[in-house]
């Protein structure tokens, strides 16, 4: 057997390197999707792997399979979502929702009060995820319909959702951070108020005054009208198809696992079509593994509620194993690491120390494609060393889903970007910008940092598991 050596940055910035150039000369030159990109850069990874570190095929192997676990939930909860969709337009619950939505929502109002409502659904599920399933595909529509650009919809759907997601004892990751710095979870919950509040507060005011661009403008009725007819025309559209997202919103409130909750929704989607719309069985089916296809006459209508289904969810599921992949390789030859720690020598002060977690999150992010890995992987590495420059453990678990969840979502390739992109039609290229909460979180983490708020010091009594004390 070989004789393993330890990866340095050298080895590291190899695969990173020509991902970057694979990536950009096939997205932007040729227009290609991401996967083959990705998967000649688990090639360069493995050989690096293999020929410089001295690490065998199945070691690998068995990397990637390890990480693919991590995310395989996501990829089942994605493929549940997409029949969800897909029952649910068939059934009349998104043509009820978005036929209601643009008769009580205002241009003026609409980017606000969608942040809002992403963020209380979010919080009271504890998942971006189902928030940007449900209503955030409703609050979309309508304002599609009310003649705003996509981009700028979604980033307000995920800057809500994101806020729910991880303000939430509920949620996955915020249980994870705390887990992985040894901090408590309440603690954790209420050290990010500083850091999270201040974010969504300036955010409602950004999108309270892009909203004022659009509230001097006269609702084009004659086209809202048409939408309105549409829907009648093609739906039975009735406040009693509102049950289905209520009742998975109280489904997951009430602890129970995101899998059967969901399932639960595409069931009662397809009672709901059978009930409402007369559709059949076999309809029912078609919607839930190939999606719905309106044809009404107006193409407003039919691109908002047509979608959807089993097979709509394919090239993000096959993305994100491809991504998870990638980041399998690099996490098990010890290549993540390699880059952290060439991070964490250039943190001398608590401001440093800050923004390099913040940017190793972010790079994990980008190379592991999974926020769980950008959550571990910091976690592990700067535990010990918070406890050693005697910060509490509170501002790495903070700090982490600062960066580590926030940043997930604006990169296309990593589950996050993908799941939107997949779930709401629009890229991360197109909403980031908008996801003013994503962004300004981790900005106001580093300069908390740098000026010492909120930088809780360690006290003596604190026991910290896990840690060299």
């Amino acid at each position: 057997m070989k004789t393993k050596k330890e990866a340095t940055l050298l080895h590291a910035l190899i695969p990173i390197l020509f991902l970057i150039v694979a990536l950009s000369t096939s997205i932007i030159v040729f227009g290609a999707d991401p996967h083959i990109p990705l998967i000649a850069t688990i090639i360069v990874a493995s050989l690096v792997a293999t020929i410089s570190l001295g690490y065998t095929w199945g070691e690998i192997e068995a990397g990637m399979i390890d990480t693919i676990k991590m995310g395989m939930q996501a990829a089942l909860i994605l493929m549940v979502i997409g029949t969800i969709i897909g029952t649910w337009i068939l059934s009349g619950t998104v043509p009820t929702m978005i036929y209601y939505g643009l008769q009580i929502l205002s241009p003026g109002i609409f980017l606000v009060a969608t942040a809002l409502i992403c963020a209380i659904v979010s919080l009271a599920t504890g998942s971006s995820w189902t928030t940007a399933g449900t209503v955030g595909i409703a609050l979309l529509g309508i304002g599609q319909g009310l003649g705003m650009p996509p981009g700028l919809i979604a980033g307000a759907i995920i800057s809500g959702a994101y806020f729910g997601d991880k303000m939430s004892p509920l949620s996955d990751t915020t249980n994870l951070a705390p887990a992985m710095a040894g901090a408590e979870l309440f603690e954790h919950i209420k050290h990010m108020v500083y850091t999270t509040v201040p974010a969504l507060i300036i955010s409602l005011v950004l999108y309270g005054i892009i909203g004022m661009r659009y509230a001097g403008n006269v609702l084009d009725m004659g086209n809202i009208n048409a939408m309105l007819d549409a829907m009648t025309a093609n739906f039975t559209i009735s406040p009693l198809l509102l049950i289905p997202p209520i009742v998975v919103i109280l489904i997951v409130v009430m602890k129970v696992p995101a899998l059967p909750g969901l399932i639960a929704g595409t069931i009662l989607g397809g009672i709901f079509a059978a009930i409402f719309q007369g559709a059949s069985f076999g309809a029912i089916i078609d919607a839930a593994h190939y999606g719905f296809e309106l044809e009404s006459g107006l193409e407003i209508v039919d691109d908002l509620l047509s979608g959807g289904g089993l097979d709509s969810m394919m090239w993000t599921v096959s993305l994100i194993l491809i991504a998870l992949s990638f980041g399998g390789v690099m996490e098990r030859t010890g290549m993540l690491h390699a880059i952290g720690k060439s991070i964490l020598s250039l943190a001398n002060s608590t401001g440093s120390l800050i923004l390099a977690t913040v940017l190793t999150c972010i790079a994990v992010n980008l190379l592991a494609a999974e926020q769980y890995i950008a959550i571990v992987v910091p976690g592990r590495m700067y535990k010990d060393t918070y406890t050693e420059k005697g910060i509490h453990p509170k501002v790495l678990s903070r700090t982490l889903e600062d960066a580590g969840t926030l940043t997930s979502v604006l990169i296309p390739w990593n589950t996050c970007g993908a799941f939107m992109f997949a779930t709401l039609g629009v890229h991360a290229f197109q909403y980031a910008p908008y996801a003013f909460l994503n962004i300004l979180t981790p900005l106001i983490a580093v300069i908390y940092g740098f000026i010492g708020f909120t930088i809780t010091p360690l006290e003596k009594d604190d026991k910290i598991e896990g840690a060299k004390v």
